[in-house]
């Protein structure tokens, strides 16, 4: 079924939304794709072992369940013919529960925590929210283990302050995040009551529904995050619109894995999606670290012996960043410049900024559009205006730790960084047919 065909593009989105679905968190999203890749014939690799890489095979390797690279070997040699990468990240900004969580007051039982990234606080209020993420526990015969848990139904609420209450609600919207962003999960009938309550109690009993828990003694650790429980929908008299959380970026994980699935196994082609990129992207698993390039020094050596091989390799390489733009939005066009305004359902936006925010430059540009030409898909350009401060992605990042030839790339979107974000329903589906035209190129 052709690309640009209404079904191809509902079966897409249906992908897509069950995706965003089952990943409350990068550790999830991980989960996920790698599920779907072993589905399609893709093999597990452990960094802790030595690797035996063949030609025209499947690979893929995660770093600290958040992390994931997959690639296909192809038949080519690499030092002519280089490698095709796409990039995206498994992070977005949300609520993370702190360590010693318990806070008490007023007779119920809150959840201290933390502002991971920089989001969008106010739509987290007044939201049914749940709790993902991962727990690490030791077992009866003293070993360490861990497990992905996600409640699921709603435990959680963050109630705004009445109006009566706080007459400058709708003109001083300040929120201190350490004051008000505490969650409500219980009530007790009196303080005494409430203090021999411990939320590591709670998670022991969510680690022993696992069947890798089921010998969990204690709670030691753990990694989790609110989230949002309402599912991700099309919305619009037409549906012409995708509403969810976690669309930066988890729609460009999926459609670069939906390319990579698609495309033909003859080129050397990567996907990586790193976490910690709303963070800054410095740690062992994100693109500041040396995740990727450990995943293809140890290819390129399977197969080159020369120790000029990688750079070589790198040469003849490309890399596109997959993360979502800024859609001109009707209520507040001013705050795009005039002449660079994506608008949703129009096509992928190419990213660019004097000041190396993005790692655009006119190379990788033309060769952008001339596959949107060859794919029939059209193409927008974004760039900040000049007197506003531009954000980043791990195409900089990735650039400048591979020194590979970079694009910034991504679906243009609404409300980036809130609790629910909006996108169209037909741009991700063009930008993986563009990508999968990459892999093959």
């Amino acid at each position: 079924m052709p690309a640009s065909s209404k079904a191809y593009i509902k079966d897409f989105n249906k992908g897509l939304l069950q995706f965003l679905q089952q990943s409350p968190s990068p550790f999830h999203a991980v989960a996920s794709m790698a599920e779907t890749l072993e589905a399609a014939g893709f093999e597990r690799l452990d960094e802790a072992q030595s690797w035996k890489l063949e030609k025209k095979r499947r690979y893929y390797v995660c770093r600290n369940d958040s992390s994931i690279v997959a690639f296909k070997t192809g038949s080519k040699d690499l030092t002519r013919h280089g490698i095709n990468i796409a990039g995206a990240h498994t992070d977005s900004p949300c609520l993370k529960i702190k360590p010693q969580a318990e806070v008490r007051k007023q007779n119920y039982l809150q959840l201290g925590v933390e502002v991971y990234g920089g989001a969008l606080l106010q739509p987290w209020f007044d939201r049914d929210l749940s709790i993902a993420g991962r727990v690490h526990f030791q077992n009866k015969q003293g070993r360490l283990g861990s497990v992905l848990i996600n409640l699921e139904k709603p435990v959680a609420f963050i109630p705004s302050l009445a109006i009566h209450l706080n007459r400058e609600a709708n003109t001083a919207g300040a929120v201190n995040a350490q004051k008000e962003l505490p969650p409500l999960l219980l009530q007790f009938a009196s303080d005494q009551a409430g203090k021999n309550y411990s939320f590591d109690n709670f998670l022991l009993q969510q680690v022993r529904k696992q069947s890798a828990g089921k010998q969990a003694a204690s709670v030691l650790s753990h990694e989790l995050f609110l989230y949002d429980t309402q599912p991700p929908a099309m919305v619009g008299l037409e549906q012409q619109f995708i509403a969810s959380a976690r669309l930066d970026n988890l729609l460009s994980c999926y459609l670069a894995m939906q390319a990579l699935l698609d495309s033909k196994d003859d080129h050397a082609s990567v996907l990586v999606c790193n976490d910690h990129e709303e963070v800054g992207s410095a740690s062992s698993s994100g693109a500041q670290g040396p995740f990727l390039r450990k995943v293809l020094e140890r290819w390129v050596g399977s197969q080159h012996k020369a120790a000029d091989a990688m750079d070589r390799v790198i040469h003849q390489s490309l890399l596109f960043s997959i993360d979502n733009a800024h859609g001109v939005h009707p209520n507040y066009p001013e705050k795009h410049d005039d002449q660079h305004r994506p608008l949703l359902n129009a096509g992928p936006v190419i990213k660019i900024n004097a000041n190396q925010r993005y790692a655009s430059n006119s190379e990788t540009v033309a060769l952008f559009k001339a596959l949107c030409e060859k794919v029939k898909v059209p193409c927008q350009s974004f760039v900040m205006r000049s007197d506003m401060a531009c954000g980043s992605t791990i195409g900089p990042i990735t650039a400048t730790e591979l020194g590979i030839r970079t694009l910034d790339i991504g679906v243009p979107q609404f409300g980036m960084h809130s609790i629910r974000e909006l996108a169209a329903s037909d741009d991700a589906a063009a930008l993986a047919k563009v990508i999968k035209a990459f892999y093959q190129r």
